[in-house]
């Protein structure tokens, strides 16, 4: 692999969008031009999930990363860009695809929030019976 060869994964989970751009280099990850730490206010959790394919992988120093991220919440920025890096990793080889998809970590989540229905107090909710 050259110096200067990106690969690139899209994730998306809920109403999040991540966009990941891998290259060579020794781990520094970029999101929305932060670092990871102040992106996520301090949140240490959220960025050891978000390594878990490079992790599994055993190449959390061999790649630099740069996220875009839209919409949603944290959490589920977190979940896409996972996924977004698990597909970034998978156009290197097939050696790691096959790992990756093992693991589980190139299935999109497919669970979205469900819409309002008319006549009702949520998606699902309804009105209290009242007998009397």
């Amino acid at each position: 692999m050259a110096k200067n060869d990106y690969f690139y994964g899209l994730g998306r989970r809920k109403s999040a969008t991540a966009r990941a751009r891998l290259m060579g280099g020794k781990g520094v990850v970029t999101i929305n031009d932060q670092p990871v730490n102040e992106y996520f206010n301090g949140n240490e959790a959220f960025a050891y999930e978000l390594l878990e394919p490079l992790r599994l992988l055993q190449k959390t120093d061999s790649f630099d990363i740069t996220l875009k991220i839209d919409g949603g919440g944290h959490h589920s920025q977190v979940g896409a860009s996972k996924l977004a890096i698990a597909k970034a990793l998978s156009v290197i080889s097939d050696d790691l695809r096959t790992t990756l998809k093992k693991a589980g970590l190139l299935k999109r989540d497919p669970r979205e929030k469900e819409r309002m229905k008319p006549g009702l107090k949520g998606a699902r909710r309804k009105e209290q019976f009242s007998k009397r």
